[in-house]
């Protein structure tokens, strides 16, 4: 038997942030609003720059994950991300 479509096994998962640009693994990413955290005194800032992020299959859409500073290792929504230049 042959198999045609053995290109992209892993690149199925398409994830795109607020603009509508294609992230991928190791992009760096502009957080857009303050984002609340529960357990933490004060929310992540607009304009906060992560570095480094993984994508996932992440429950309730929180599809990326990341190590911000201050915050430690979380998941965040797609929707709330600009891609940095």
């Amino acid at each position: 038997m042959l198999r045609e479509d053995t290109e992209e096994d892993d690149d199925d998962l398409k994830i795109l942030d607020s603009n509508g640009n294609e992230l991928e693994n190791g992009d760096s990413v502009i957080i857009i609003k303050d984002l609340p955290v529960k357990g933490a005194p004060k929310p992540i800032k607009a304009g906060t720059k992560v570095k480094n992020i993984r994508l996932t299959d992440g429950s309730n859409g929180h599809n990326i994950s990341c190590k911000i500073e201050g915050f430690g290792s979380m998941f965040l929504k797609s929707e709330f991300v600009k891609k940095s230049q």
